[in-house]
């Protein structure tokens, strides 16, 4: 096998496997990947996408990418093609070539990988063996039944509820901030442990693409009206023509306990529903209590991934 980088490599080449791979994200997790795919491959085609391609006998077999933010690396995905018959071996050595290279980069300090595709424990083997953590988390899939007669959503006492505004980036980010304090998921994603950090990941889920397209209508944030702070939020994208994503859901800690959470959720779902959308997804961290909300509310399993963090 010859694994070469991605950057001194034939864009040209690489499109059929990524048109693959938009099959495969569609079957698996009715994701509409084609904006995704795109990106990639403007980016490979400028020489600017840091990865590695594996070439086995001519044929392109698969394909790893990463990403710099400040002393971080991101691995943003890992893909082989199907039916592949070293499948495994390939990705495993994608991921160490990878893997070693931002081990390496000058000024790297922590590695973030959440690799949707691959159910838990597949890949782990590459990343423990170079002493990562592994988090397992959850893709959750909630069917949209057709819209029904309407009922009524219990907003709790002192809670004004609207939608998701430009002027909501900087409370917001102070809200994520406060609500993932000492919480796994800071753990997961550095960028939660600080406002700064909370808002480059606002802005990567509302102004950009990569995480579906931002739905305002079906994204609600809660005032509390004696203080006009924002205490709790809920940003939804979409992923496919008649699918949500819920991006972000999250309550301060002193109005947990009051179903606030939930009925943020109900209205996305009541929104969508109105819109005859077929589902709605999200992910979660597997020790996380807000799974047992998510069941309740519907939500199944639709299946288990890996979070895998390395700091220096």
């Amino acid at each position: 096998m010859e694994v070469l980088d991605l950057r001194h490599f034939s864009a040209a080449a690489l499109k059929p496997l990524l048109e693959e791979e938009k099959e495969v994200w569609g079957r698996a997790l009715a994701w509409d990947y084609r904006s995704s795919a795109d990106m990639i491959l403007r980016y490979a085609e400028g020489k600017i996408l840091p990865g590695y391609v594996a070439l086995q006998h001519g044929q392109v077999e698969g394909y790893c990418f990463f990403v710099y933010e400040g002393s971080k690396g991101v691995i943003g995905d890992l893909y082989v093609r199907q039916g592949a018959a070293s499948g495994r071996n390939t990705e495993y050595c994608l991921l160490s070539h990878t893997l070693a290279t931002l081990q390496q980069s000058p000024g790297v300090r922590r590695v973030e990988a959440q690799l949707l595709l691959h159910e838990t424990g597949t890949v782990a083997e590459p990343f423990l063996h170079e002493g990562f953590r592994q988090y397992p988390r959850l893709f959750m899939v909630l069917r949209l039944e057709p819209e029904g007669k309407s009922r009524q959503i219990a907003i709790p006492a002192g809670i004004e509820v609207r939608h998701w505004s430009e002027p909501d980036y900087h409370p917001a980010a102070t809200l994520i901030t406060a609500s993932y304090s000492g919480h796994v998921d800071a753990d997961i994603n550095d960028q939660y442990r600080s406002p700064s950090g909370s808002l480059r990941f606002l802005n990567n889920i509302v102004r950009f693409p990569g995480c579906g397209v931002f739905d305002n209508a079906a994204s609600f944030v809660a005032i509390d009206q004696s203080t006009r702070a924002m205490v709790a939020l809920v940003l939804c994208s979409r992923v496919k023509d008649d699918v949500g994503h819920v991006t972000q859901v999250c309550v301060v800690p002193e109005w947990r306990g009051r179903k606030l959470g939930e009925a943020l959720l109900r209205m996305t779902m009541a929104e969508l529903q109105r819109r005859h959308f077929s589902r709605l997804t999200l992910t979660v961290t597997k020790d996380n209590r807000a799974v047992d909300l998510y069941q309740r509310l519907g939500f199944g399993i639709g299946r288990v991934f890996d979070a895998f963090v390395w700091d220096e």
